[in-house]
């Protein structure tokens, strides 16, 4: 199934599922455990996130500093093949720009298409160190990394082949309703954001927010600047309350007065829980009524509290 064939002829709504791959040396065993609960729930795929290398530093003993690389989450690929054939569902591994080179990029999508995994989300990624990561050219931007996947949909490889087999990949693109951080306005941000769908993007995701306004919104924007393609809304179900002031820190978002009043009022994380539930589920209820096509929860460790959220909807 290609996403973008699926979202043409959907009828009903429909959940999907972003899962984080398990840190370095642990068991594949947790995330079967996270998608166990997840899947009476019927997701229409799962995307499993990638991540760079990171880097340490060893203090020596001539008191110099030593840096260490090192892929803390390791194992994109492989989880996504281990998920589908195990549950038999579509998996969205996310390709990144940065820590990664071309070549390893093209790498990566043969062993994809090898796989039969035929869907990804492509964003550029955090920030990273990269020359001293992974030295070699790289794609700067998520477009350059569209562009890529384009060609190799046209069997145009990086260097000349014997035999160049087309690949059939779906590529969907990250938007961000609030404004990525960096772009300078909203306008600027939509310009971006449709030269990815203009270069061969079926479908975008959302950032994830916490009131729908921004969504809906969000979507006119597109319409207004020419992008036709499906907009998912990403959410992010509310679990505790360190996330007030983590979930804004870390992706750059808003947080409802209304929320925030209520949740810092509460003693117990279970009202947390329960509060964060009552949230997501009006926002789904919204969302939907509204004309969303369906919804992209992000899923880290709390799979059940994203089950209540489904469950009481």
């Amino acid at each position: 199934m290609q996403i973008g064939d699926f979202l043409a002829r959907r009828e009903d709504p429909f959940f999907s599922f972003e899962l984080i791959p398990p840190a370095r040396g642990t068991c594949i065993s947790d995330v079967y455990e996270l998608v166990d609960c997840l899947m009476p729930h019927r997701p229409a795929w799962i995307d499993v996130t990638n991540h760079a290398a990171d880097s340490w530093f060893e203090e020596l003993p001539d008191g110099s500093w030593r840096r260490h690389i090192v892929r803390k989450r390791p194992g994109t690929l492989g989880l996504c093949a281990a998920i589908k054939y195990r549950y038999n569902i579509e998996t969205v591994p996310h390709i990144l720009c940065q820590g990664f080179t071309r070549e390893e990029t093209e790498d990566a999508l043969i062993e994809l298409s090898y796989l039969d995994i035929r869907n990804l989300l492509v964003v550029r990624g955090d920030n990273v160190d990269w020359k001293v990561v992974r030295p070699g050219r790289r794609n700067q931007h998520a477009l350059d990394l569209v562009v890529q996947v384009m060609d190799m949909n046209r069997g145009q490889y990086m260097h000349e082949m014997v035999s160049s087999s087309p690949t059939s990949f779906c590529v969907g693109v990250a938007g961000y309703p609030e404004k990525h951080y960096e772009s300078p306005s909203i306008s600027y941000d939509l310009k971006h954001l449709k030269a990815k769908v203009d270069a061969g993007a079926a479908y975008i995701v959302t950032q994830m927010f916490f009131e729908n306004e921004h969504y809906f919104r969000f979507v006119d924007r597109c319409r207004e600047a020419g992008i036709q393609v499906p907009v998912i809304p990403g959410l992010k179900v509310l679990d505790r309350k360190s996330q007030l002031t983590r979930l804004p820190r870390n992706f750059y978002i808003a947080m409802p007065e209304g929320l925030v009043s209520e949740v810092l009022e509460t003693k117990k994380a279970e009202q947390v829980q329960e509060i964060g539930c009552r949230h997501a589920q009006s926002q789904v209820r919204g969302l939907l009524e509204g004309g969303a096509p369906g919804i992209h929860f992000f899923v880290t460790s709390d799979a059940p509290q994203v089950a209540r959220v489904l469950e009481g909807l």
